[in-house]
Protein backbone atom coordinates (compact mmCIF):
# COMPACT_ATOMS: atom_id res chain seq x y z
CA UNK A 1 0.00 0.00 0.00
CA UNK A 2 1.41 3.39 -0.94
CA UNK A 3 1.74 6.17 1.61
CA UNK A 4 -0.74 8.31 -0.28
CA UNK A 5 -3.31 5.55 0.07
CA UNK A 6 -2.68 5.11 3.79
CA UNK A 7 -5.76 5.02 6.00
CA UNK A 8 -3.85 6.80 8.78
CA UNK A 9 -5.55 10.16 8.35
CA UNK A 10 -6.75 12.83 10.77
CA UNK A 11 -9.99 14.68 10.43
CA UNK A 12 -9.53 18.05 8.79
CA UNK A 13 -10.59 19.83 11.98
CA UNK A 14 -7.78 18.41 14.12
CA UNK A 15 -4.47 20.18 14.64
CA UNK A 16 -1.45 18.59 13.01
CA UNK A 17 1.51 17.39 15.05
CA UNK A 18 4.48 19.78 14.53
CA UNK A 19 7.62 18.02 13.26
CA UNK A 20 10.98 19.78 12.80
CA UNK A 21 13.54 18.38 10.35
CA UNK A 22 17.18 19.31 10.91
CA UNK A 23 19.08 19.78 7.64
CA UNK A 24 18.03 20.36 4.05
CA UNK A 25 19.71 17.57 2.12
CA UNK A 26 18.26 14.61 0.28
CA UNK A 27 16.41 12.94 3.16
CA UNK A 28 14.97 16.13 4.65
CA UNK A 29 13.73 17.63 1.39
CA UNK A 30 12.54 14.31 -0.04
CA UNK A 31 10.37 13.85 3.05
CA UNK A 32 9.14 17.45 3.09
CA UNK A 33 8.25 17.23 -0.60
CA UNK A 34 5.70 14.54 0.26
CA UNK A 35 4.19 16.41 3.20
CA UNK A 36 0.76 16.56 1.53
CA UNK A 37 0.48 12.81 2.13
CA UNK A 38 0.93 13.35 5.89
CA UNK A 39 -2.45 14.78 6.82
CA UNK A 40 -1.71 14.44 10.56
CA UNK A 41 1.81 15.96 10.68
CA UNK A 42 3.12 19.41 9.83
CA UNK A 43 6.79 19.78 8.84
CA UNK A 44 9.22 22.64 9.32
CA UNK A 45 12.73 22.40 7.85
CA UNK A 46 15.59 23.85 9.89
CA UNK A 47 18.13 24.90 7.27
CA UNK A 48 21.13 26.95 8.47
CA UNK A 49 22.34 26.92 4.83
CA UNK A 50 25.61 25.19 5.68
CA UNK A 51 24.99 22.18 3.41
CA UNK A 52 26.84 21.50 0.17
CA UNK A 53 25.40 23.32 -2.85
CA UNK A 54 27.61 21.81 -5.61
CA UNK A 55 25.91 19.53 -8.09
CA UNK A 56 26.39 15.79 -7.94
CA UNK A 57 25.09 12.70 -9.73
CA UNK A 58 23.12 10.13 -7.73
CA UNK A 59 22.82 6.67 -9.30
CA UNK A 60 20.17 4.03 -8.66
CA UNK A 61 18.14 1.33 -10.38
CA UNK A 62 14.50 2.04 -11.18
CA UNK A 63 12.32 0.30 -8.56
CA UNK A 64 8.59 0.49 -7.70
CA UNK A 65 9.19 2.84 -4.75
CA UNK A 66 10.99 5.27 -7.09
CA UNK A 67 8.16 5.83 -9.57
CA UNK A 68 7.83 9.43 -8.37
CA UNK A 69 11.55 9.99 -9.05
CA UNK A 70 12.31 8.37 -12.40
CA UNK A 71 10.54 11.09 -14.41
CA UNK A 72 13.13 13.62 -13.14
CA UNK A 73 16.19 11.53 -13.97
CA UNK A 74 18.80 12.91 -16.30
CA UNK A 75 19.36 9.64 -18.15
CA UNK A 76 18.58 5.91 -17.95
CA UNK A 77 20.73 3.01 -19.17
CA UNK A 78 19.18 -0.38 -19.85
CA UNK A 79 22.67 -1.84 -20.32
CA UNK A 80 25.63 -1.66 -17.95
CA UNK A 81 29.02 -3.33 -17.61
CA UNK A 82 31.48 -4.57 -14.99
CA UNK A 83 35.01 -4.71 -16.41
CA UNK A 84 38.16 -6.36 -15.02
CA UNK A 85 41.59 -6.56 -16.68
CA UNK A 86 40.70 -9.89 -18.30
CA UNK A 87 36.90 -9.95 -18.43
CA UNK A 88 34.00 -7.74 -19.52
CA UNK A 89 30.47 -8.62 -18.44
CA UNK A 90 27.40 -6.78 -19.71
CA UNK A 91 23.98 -6.94 -18.09
CA UNK A 92 20.68 -5.49 -19.21
CA UNK A 93 17.19 -4.89 -17.86
CA UNK A 94 14.03 -3.55 -19.45
CA UNK A 95 12.24 -3.01 -16.12
CA UNK A 96 15.11 -1.84 -13.88
CA UNK A 97 17.34 0.55 -15.85
CA UNK A 98 20.24 2.27 -14.13
CA UNK A 99 19.36 5.93 -13.59
CA UNK A 100 21.36 9.11 -13.06
CA UNK A 101 19.79 12.00 -11.18
CA UNK A 102 21.16 15.51 -10.70
CA UNK A 103 21.43 16.32 -7.01
CA UNK A 104 20.76 19.99 -7.66
CA UNK A 105 17.69 19.27 -9.82
CA UNK A 106 16.20 16.85 -7.29
CA UNK A 107 16.69 19.11 -4.27
CA UNK A 108 15.31 22.11 -6.17
CA UNK A 109 12.30 20.02 -7.21
CA UNK A 110 11.71 18.84 -3.63
CA UNK A 111 12.21 22.28 -2.10
CA UNK A 112 9.58 23.75 -4.43
CA UNK A 113 7.11 20.93 -3.75
CA UNK A 114 7.63 21.38 -0.01
CA UNK A 115 6.99 25.12 -0.20
CA UNK A 116 3.90 24.57 -2.34
CA UNK A 117 2.61 22.20 0.36
CA UNK A 118 3.07 24.84 3.06
CA UNK A 119 6.29 23.57 4.60
CA UNK A 120 8.21 26.40 6.30
CA UNK A 121 11.98 26.62 5.89
CA UNK A 122 13.67 28.53 8.72
CA UNK A 123 17.24 29.01 9.93
CA UNK A 124 16.94 27.75 13.51
CA UNK A 125 14.71 26.08 16.09
CA UNK A 126 14.23 29.39 17.90
CA UNK A 127 10.57 30.12 18.71
CA UNK A 128 9.55 26.62 17.60
CA UNK A 129 8.13 23.96 19.87
CA UNK A 130 8.07 20.76 17.78
CA UNK A 131 6.66 17.55 19.20
CA UNK A 132 9.35 15.57 17.37
CA UNK A 133 12.70 16.43 15.78
CA UNK A 134 13.96 14.41 12.81
CA UNK A 135 17.71 14.75 12.40
CA UNK A 136 19.00 14.34 8.84
CA UNK A 137 22.48 15.75 9.53
CA UNK A 138 25.15 13.24 8.45
CA UNK A 139 26.79 11.23 11.25
CA UNK A 140 30.53 10.88 11.64
CA UNK A 141 32.07 7.59 10.42
CA UNK A 142 33.67 5.36 13.08
CA UNK A 143 37.43 5.57 13.48
CA UNK A 144 39.21 3.44 10.89
CA UNK A 145 36.07 2.75 8.84
CA UNK A 146 36.40 1.71 5.23
CA UNK A 147 35.58 4.69 3.03
CA UNK A 148 34.29 5.04 -0.50
CA UNK A 149 35.97 8.18 -1.83
CA UNK A 150 35.94 9.58 -5.34
CA UNK A 151 36.63 12.47 -7.67
CA UNK A 152 34.77 12.85 -10.94
CA UNK A 153 34.81 15.06 -14.01
CA UNK A 154 31.82 15.79 -16.17
CA UNK A 155 33.40 16.51 -19.51
CA UNK A 156 32.48 17.57 -23.02
CA UNK A 157 34.52 16.04 -25.82
CA UNK A 158 35.11 17.77 -29.12
CA UNK A 159 34.56 14.44 -30.90
CA UNK A 160 31.92 11.68 -30.86
CA UNK A 161 33.85 9.27 -28.61
CA UNK A 162 31.28 8.08 -26.07
CA UNK A 163 28.69 5.32 -26.47
CA UNK A 164 25.63 6.57 -24.57
CA UNK A 165 23.68 3.30 -24.59
CA UNK A 166 25.85 1.52 -21.97
CA UNK A 167 27.02 2.64 -18.52
CA UNK A 168 30.25 1.33 -16.99
CA UNK A 169 29.57 0.84 -13.28
CA UNK A 170 32.99 -0.55 -12.44
CA UNK A 171 36.12 -0.76 -14.58
CA UNK A 172 39.07 -2.16 -12.64
CA UNK A 173 41.65 -1.46 -15.36
CA UNK A 174 43.37 1.15 -13.22
CA UNK A 175 45.98 1.46 -10.45
CA UNK A 176 45.13 -0.95 -7.61
CA UNK A 177 48.03 0.03 -5.31
CA UNK A 178 45.93 2.14 -2.90
CA UNK A 179 42.99 -0.21 -2.32
CA UNK A 180 39.96 -1.28 -4.33
CA UNK A 181 39.99 1.14 -7.27
CA UNK A 182 37.69 1.41 -10.26
CA UNK A 183 36.45 3.90 -12.84
CA UNK A 184 32.75 4.80 -12.90
CA UNK A 185 31.73 6.04 -16.34
CA UNK A 186 28.31 7.41 -17.32
CA UNK A 187 28.02 8.48 -20.99
CA UNK A 188 25.15 10.96 -21.33
CA UNK A 189 25.62 11.65 -25.04
CA UNK A 190 28.27 10.94 -27.67
CA UNK A 191 30.14 14.00 -26.44
CA UNK A 192 29.22 14.33 -22.76
CA UNK A 193 30.08 11.97 -19.92
CA UNK A 194 30.83 11.69 -16.21
CA UNK A 195 34.08 9.84 -15.42
CA UNK A 196 34.95 9.15 -11.77
CA UNK A 197 37.91 7.57 -10.04
CA UNK A 198 36.56 5.68 -7.00
CA UNK A 199 38.42 3.90 -4.19
CA UNK A 200 37.41 1.72 -1.25
CA UNK A 201 40.06 2.21 1.44
CA UNK A 202 40.37 3.47 5.03
CA UNK A 203 42.67 6.30 3.89
CA UNK A 204 42.10 9.12 1.43
CA UNK A 205 44.50 9.93 -1.40
CA UNK A 206 45.71 13.14 -2.98
CA UNK A 207 43.80 14.84 -5.79
CA UNK A 208 46.65 13.99 -8.18
CA UNK A 209 45.90 10.26 -7.82
CA UNK A 210 42.30 10.68 -9.02
CA UNK A 211 43.35 13.13 -11.74
CA UNK A 212 45.89 10.75 -13.23
CA UNK A 213 43.46 7.81 -13.13
CA UNK A 214 40.77 9.77 -14.96
CA UNK A 215 43.10 11.21 -17.59
CA UNK A 216 44.69 7.80 -18.24
CA UNK A 217 41.28 6.16 -18.59
CA UNK A 218 40.00 8.82 -20.98
CA UNK A 219 43.08 8.51 -23.17
CA UNK A 220 43.68 4.76 -23.05
CA UNK A 221 40.16 3.30 -22.94
CA UNK A 222 37.87 5.97 -24.40
CA UNK A 223 40.25 7.51 -26.93
CA UNK A 224 39.36 10.92 -25.53
CA UNK A 225 42.12 13.53 -25.30
CA UNK A 226 40.41 16.66 -26.61
CA UNK A 227 37.84 17.65 -24.00
CA UNK A 228 36.69 20.37 -21.60
CA UNK A 229 35.93 19.79 -17.92
CA UNK A 230 32.49 21.30 -17.24
CA UNK A 231 32.34 20.51 -13.54
CA UNK A 232 33.90 18.36 -10.83
CA UNK A 233 32.33 16.34 -8.05
CA UNK A 234 34.01 14.82 -5.05
CA UNK A 235 32.78 12.84 -2.07
CA UNK A 236 33.52 10.49 0.82
CA UNK A 237 30.96 7.88 1.89
CA UNK A 238 31.53 5.69 4.98
CA UNK A 239 31.10 1.98 4.30
CA UNK A 240 30.11 0.99 7.81
CA UNK A 241 27.22 0.88 10.24
CA UNK A 242 26.88 4.45 11.48
CA UNK A 243 25.81 5.63 14.92
CA UNK A 244 23.22 8.38 15.07
CA UNK A 245 24.60 11.87 15.44
CA UNK A 246 22.41 12.54 18.49
CA UNK A 247 20.76 9.59 20.18
CA UNK A 248 18.11 11.85 21.74
CA UNK A 249 16.72 12.71 18.30
CA UNK A 250 15.17 10.57 15.56
CA UNK A 251 17.66 10.04 12.74
CA UNK A 252 16.64 9.87 9.09
CA UNK A 253 18.56 9.36 5.87
CA UNK A 254 22.25 8.62 6.40
CA UNK A 255 21.69 9.48 10.06
CA UNK A 256 18.92 6.88 10.17
CA UNK A 257 20.84 3.97 8.65
CA UNK A 258 19.87 4.55 5.01
CA UNK A 259 23.35 4.12 3.48
CA UNK A 260 23.99 0.58 2.24
CA UNK A 261 27.37 -0.27 3.86
CA UNK A 262 28.57 -2.57 1.07
CA UNK A 263 27.95 -0.15 -1.79
CA UNK A 264 27.54 3.36 -0.45
CA UNK A 265 24.22 3.65 -2.29
CA UNK A 266 21.83 5.88 -0.35
CA UNK A 267 19.35 7.72 -2.59
CA UNK A 268 17.10 4.75 -3.36
CA UNK A 269 17.13 3.60 0.27
CA UNK A 270 16.26 7.09 1.52
CA UNK A 271 13.14 7.02 -0.67
CA UNK A 272 12.28 3.55 0.62
CA UNK A 273 12.71 4.77 4.21
CA UNK A 274 10.35 7.69 3.55
CA UNK A 275 7.76 5.25 2.20
CA UNK A 276 8.07 3.29 5.45
CA UNK A 277 7.63 6.45 7.53
CA UNK A 278 4.56 7.42 5.52
CA UNK A 279 2.90 4.02 5.65
CA UNK A 280 3.36 3.75 9.43
CA UNK A 281 2.26 7.30 10.25
CA UNK A 282 -0.61 7.48 12.75
CA UNK A 283 -2.61 10.47 13.97
CA UNK A 284 -1.32 11.86 17.26
CA UNK A 285 1.80 9.63 17.19
CA UNK A 286 5.44 10.47 16.57
CA UNK A 287 6.79 9.29 13.24
CA UNK A 288 8.59 5.95 13.31
CA UNK A 289 11.86 5.67 11.35
CA UNK A 290 13.47 2.32 10.57
CA UNK A 291 16.55 1.34 8.63
CA UNK A 292 15.55 0.26 5.10
CA UNK A 293 17.97 -2.70 5.32
CA UNK A 294 17.21 -6.07 6.90
CA UNK A 295 19.43 -7.55 9.61
CA UNK A 296 20.43 -10.28 7.19
CA UNK A 297 21.54 -7.75 4.57
CA UNK A 298 23.58 -5.81 7.12
CA UNK A 299 25.22 -9.02 8.37
CA UNK A 300 26.16 -10.06 4.82
CA UNK A 301 27.46 -6.56 4.11
CA UNK A 302 29.79 -6.78 7.10
CA UNK A 303 31.17 -10.10 5.85
CA UNK A 304 31.73 -8.64 2.38
CA UNK A 305 33.49 -5.57 3.79
CA UNK A 306 35.80 -7.75 5.86
CA UNK A 307 36.78 -9.70 2.77
CA UNK A 308 37.67 -6.73 0.59
CA UNK A 309 39.42 -5.03 3.49
CA UNK A 310 41.66 -8.04 4.03
CA UNK A 311 42.07 -8.88 0.36
CA UNK A 312 41.28 -5.83 -1.82
CA UNK A 313 42.71 -7.60 -4.88
CA UNK A 314 39.66 -9.90 -4.79
CA UNK A 315 37.26 -7.04 -5.60
CA UNK A 316 37.37 -7.51 -9.41
CA UNK A 317 36.72 -11.24 -8.96
CA UNK A 318 33.81 -10.64 -6.57
CA UNK A 319 32.01 -8.07 -8.69
CA UNK A 320 32.53 -9.87 -12.00
CA UNK A 321 31.28 -13.07 -10.32
CA UNK A 322 28.11 -11.26 -9.32
CA UNK A 323 27.63 -10.09 -12.89
CA UNK A 324 28.32 -13.60 -14.19
CA UNK A 325 25.85 -15.42 -11.91
CA UNK A 326 23.03 -12.84 -11.88
CA UNK A 327 20.98 -11.53 -14.77
CA UNK A 328 20.29 -7.81 -15.10
CA UNK A 329 17.05 -7.78 -13.13
CA UNK A 330 18.57 -9.87 -10.34
CA UNK A 331 21.68 -7.68 -10.19
CA UNK A 332 19.56 -4.52 -9.92
CA UNK A 333 17.31 -6.05 -7.25
CA UNK A 334 20.28 -7.28 -5.24
CA UNK A 335 21.96 -3.88 -5.07
CA UNK A 336 18.61 -2.21 -4.39
CA UNK A 337 17.81 -4.34 -1.34
CA UNK A 338 15.08 -6.28 -3.13
CA UNK A 339 16.75 -9.68 -3.38
CA UNK A 340 14.73 -12.83 -2.68
CA UNK A 341 16.14 -16.13 -1.41
CA UNK A 342 16.86 -17.35 -4.95
CA UNK A 343 19.01 -14.30 -5.68
CA UNK A 344 20.81 -14.56 -2.34
CA UNK A 345 21.66 -18.20 -2.99
CA UNK A 346 23.13 -17.25 -6.36
CA UNK A 347 25.17 -14.50 -4.69
CA UNK A 348 26.51 -16.80 -1.97
CA UNK A 349 27.51 -19.54 -4.41
CA UNK A 350 29.17 -17.02 -6.73
CA UNK A 351 31.64 -15.87 -4.08
CA UNK A 352 35.14 -17.33 -3.51
CA UNK A 353 34.66 -19.70 -0.55
CA UNK A 354 37.81 -19.47 1.57
CA UNK A 355 38.12 -15.67 1.78
CA UNK A 356 34.55 -15.44 3.02
CA UNK A 357 35.05 -18.21 5.58
CA UNK A 358 38.23 -16.53 6.84
CA UNK A 359 36.33 -13.24 7.12
CA UNK A 360 34.47 -14.74 10.09
CA UNK A 361 37.72 -14.52 12.08
CA UNK A 362 38.44 -11.30 14.02
CA UNK A 363 39.97 -8.48 11.99
CA UNK A 364 43.47 -7.39 13.06
CA UNK A 365 43.01 -3.65 13.40
CA UNK A 366 46.71 -3.07 14.14
CA UNK A 367 47.44 -3.49 10.44
CA UNK A 368 44.90 -0.88 9.33
CA UNK A 369 46.23 2.53 8.33
CA UNK A 370 43.80 5.39 8.86
CA UNK A 371 45.94 8.40 7.99
CA UNK A 372 43.96 10.77 5.79
CA UNK A 373 45.54 12.88 3.06
CA UNK A 374 43.62 15.94 1.86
Amino acid sequence: MSGEASDNRMNSGQAKMPIAILGAGCAALSLAARSNAFSSHQFTIIDPETHVTDDHIWGFWAMPWLDHVTSTTRKKWHNWRIVSPDLTLELSSKTHPYCALSRHKWLTHCRQRAKDAGVSIVHSLDHLNPTQILDSRPPKPPQGALLQHFLGYEITSNNDVFKPDTAILMDFRCDQSRGVHFIYYLPFTQRRALVESTLFSPSLVTKDFYDKAIKDYLANHLNCTDYTIKRRERGVIPMAKLQQRDSDLTGIGANGGAIRPSSGYAFSFIQKQIDQILNCAKPGKSLQVKTPHSRFELMMDQIFLRVIRRQPTLAPVIFTSLARYLNGDEFACFLSGKANIKIWLKVVFSMPTWPFLLSLLPLNKKNIKTTKTP
